[in-house]
């Protein structure tokens, strides 16, 4: 905190962009290490898990609405991330998974934070029986539960893409979808299919405590599109090295700001401070969207031609914004473009100009990929499947993170549309091809790493 110096200008400018345009800090999130609480037992492993959540980060919303009152700054969600379950429950057998689930959302209940992250397993490669059973779960678990998110990384560039476990997903998003159908699926919301996860991630439905991190962290994701938007048009028809520095300017101003909010909680808390996330992460509300910045830029509606270009000049833009004004930015830092959660995306994909082929070119230069994305319940698991291996070999060449967040809303066609409420808000059910890749996804085995991968 010493180091950290703020002018009066700059603390005008954040009093401004709170006031106006929705700058907020989308979450603190606190990362946990379980590797300490392995144990022979599931009774012993489960009460280890809620011991340790609970213990760590007990003060963790006290402190937050402390600090949101005393720098007029909205937190909107208090989260916390844990190590991949499946690293820790190799001793536990497969049928009480569903109860490691249950005792993580037992410690969000008690902590009163809106997600825990972080049953989770890495299958790039190949499996271990403790990530088949996590995985085999996955469905049951998520329906029985309300807070706990999942993710599973299937592939990487040094890796390439684990076949099996892309197959095994498809299945599973559906199984998931079928189990709350009577919520619209939902479940399929609280899980991230990963191609080159980070392990410092503080956003939901993806985050998790990496294996590199320390037993405990404080990372924060600070979101605000709208701050960006008023920038961009206070811009004007200027070129695009004037746009790009105008956005770059902002973004440094909102990470300084995040940075203060997560130094300070980290100091109150007794926890080391780990990374700002700085991610254009919209909600439905009207203001707070990155394809009315897109559709500012020029862009005659999000979807149509010069959306791949706008967006990846706004994700270099709010990078470089970033690192410019922290050492330690990290997470997932950009655009995000999830549909549901964007007024701008939802009013495109009703209209047929944002489809699934064009939002998967955009992922290609944004920061994540294919985010919460309803499309047809009788969708076949293979198509899922395909859906997710296309996305991971666009991480995988590109050497970047991708993912893919889909909802097979159960009994929903194209036309229909599914409301989540709150922040997932409601989304059109889209298109999918018709053509079957069953053949493509039943060969199995993995997809060998590119040549990028040769980097020793």
């Amino acid at each position: 905190m010493k180091n950290l110096r703020y002018s009066g200008e700059e603390i005008l400018d954040t009093i401004q962009m709170v006031r106006a345009e929705q700058l907020d800090i989308r979450t603190i999130t606190v990362g946990i290490s379980l590797l300490d609480c392995a144990s022979n037992t599931t009774e012993g492993l489960c009460a280890r898990i809620y011991d340790k959540v609970t213990g760590t980060a007990r003060d963790l919303r006290k402190v937050g609405l402390e600090i949101e009152q005393e720098f007029g700054i909205p937190i909107v969600n208090y989260r916390v991330s844990v190590t991949p379950v499946s690293l820790v429950a190799g001793r536990v057998p497969s049928e009480d998974f569903v109860k490691i689930a249950q005792t993580l959302d037992r410690c969000a209940d008690t902590l009163g934070v809106d997600f825990i992250g972080g049953f989770s397993a890495h299958v790039e490669k190949g499996m271990t029986p403790a990530d088949a059973a996590l995985i085999e779960a996955l469905p049951e678990a998520l329906a029985a539960t309300k807070r706990v998110c999942s993710s599973i990384n299937i592939g990487s560039t040094r890796a390439g893409l684990n076949m099996d476990a892309i197959a095994q997903m498809g299945r599973a998003i559906k199984q998931a979808a079928k189990l709350t159908a009577d919520q619209s699926s939902i479940a399929c919301a609280k899980l991230v299919v990963f191609c080159n996860a980070v392990e410092d991630n503080p956003f939901m439905a993806g985050a998790f405590h990496g294996v590199s991190e320390g037993d405990a962290v404080v990372h924060v994701g600070v979101s605000g599109p709208g701050v960006v938007l008023k920038a961009v048009k206070a811009a004007g028809d200027v070129d695009f090295g004037q746009l790009t520095a105008a956005i770059r300017s902002t973004a440094f101003k909102i990470t300084r700001a995040g940075e203060l909010v997560g130094r300070t909680a980290a100091g109150r808390l007794g926890i080391p401070f780990g990374i700002i996330d700085l991610s254009l992460a919209p909600t439905p509300a009207e203001g707070d969207s990155v394809a009315r910045i897109l559709e500012e830029i020029g862009v005659g509606q999000v979807g149509g031609h010069g959306s791949t270009a706008a967006l990846a000049l706004l994700n270099d833009a709010v990078k470089k914004g970033g690192a410019m004004a922290s050492s330690y930015v990290g997470g997932l830092s950009g655009a995000f473009i999830p549909v549901s959660e964007d007024i701008g995306m939802i009013e495109a994909a009703e209209k047929g100009v944002l489809t699934i082929d064009k939002l998967e070119a955009m992922t290609a230069v944004c920061s994540v990929g294919l985010d919460m994305i309803v499309i047809p319940g009788d969708t076949p698991a293979e198509t899922i499947s395909a859906i997710i291996a296309d996305e991971a070999a666009i991480g995988m060449i590109n050497r970047k993170t991708t993912a893919v967040r889909v909802i097979p809303a159960e009994g929903k066609k194209v036309g229909d549309s599914v409301d989540f409420g709150g922040l997932l808000g409601r989304a059109p059910v889209m298109a999918v091809h018709q053509a079957s890749p069953a053949r493509m996804i039943s060969r199995g085995g993995r997809i060998p790493s590119p040549l990028q991968a040769l980097i020793n």
